[in-house]
């Protein structure tokens, strides 16, 4: 049985595909062969150096007997995932976007987007301007932000959660 799309969104559907032709002891060649499709396109996929598009996932769908979008939807939040990362990792260069002073504790220059990410969000939205906040939501995005700010435990500076306010919940 396919695991539940929330529990895997994000992961390439060649991984998850892999997985359970794995768990069935069902080769590639075979699942290709039974579902019209060419083996190298099956083989490619779950070495994931191809994607899924819509009729190879209405046709996975049907073999393995789940909505006929579980593969598509998997591609769809793989790429913009992925695309995040690309975003987030290509806008490193963090002294021309905000003041060197918001961390003072640290190089700059050392600090990882993907990594530090809540730290940067927790320490933008205590000390950054309004132009610091809005280039802080153009690298990460909203959805992502507010996921972190739900596991930043209270912060004692008052600015935190009057920008939480102004720019996350009571943005329209």
């Amino acid at each position: 049985m396919l695991p539940e799309y929330n529990r895997v969104k994000g992961i390439h559907p060649g991984a998850i595909l892999k997985r359970e032709l794995s768990k069935r002891k069902l080769k590639s060649i075979v699942l290709a062969k039974s579902i019209g499709e060419h083996p190298q396109t099956i083989n490619a996929i779950t070495k994931e150096r191809r994607g899924i598009n819509p009729k190879l996932s209405i046709k996975l769908g049907s073999y393995f007997n789940t909505e006929s979008d579980y593969f598509m939807l998997l591609q769809a939040t793989y790429e913009v995932s992925h695309t995040l990362e690309f975003q987030i990792s290509d806008n490193n260069n963090l002294k021309e976007k905000f003041r060197t002073s918001i961390f003072w504790d640290t190089e700059i220059e050392r600090i990882d987007l993907k990594k530090n990410k809540r730290y940067v969000i927790q320490r933008i939205l205590e000390r950054g301007n309004k132009k610091e906040i809005k280039e802080l939501i153009k690298i990460y995005g909203s959805a992502v932000i507010k996921k972190e700010i739900d596991k930043i435990d209270d912060s004692f500076i008052p600015n935190f959660n009057r920008n939480v306010e102004k720019y996350f919940l009571n943005a329209v």
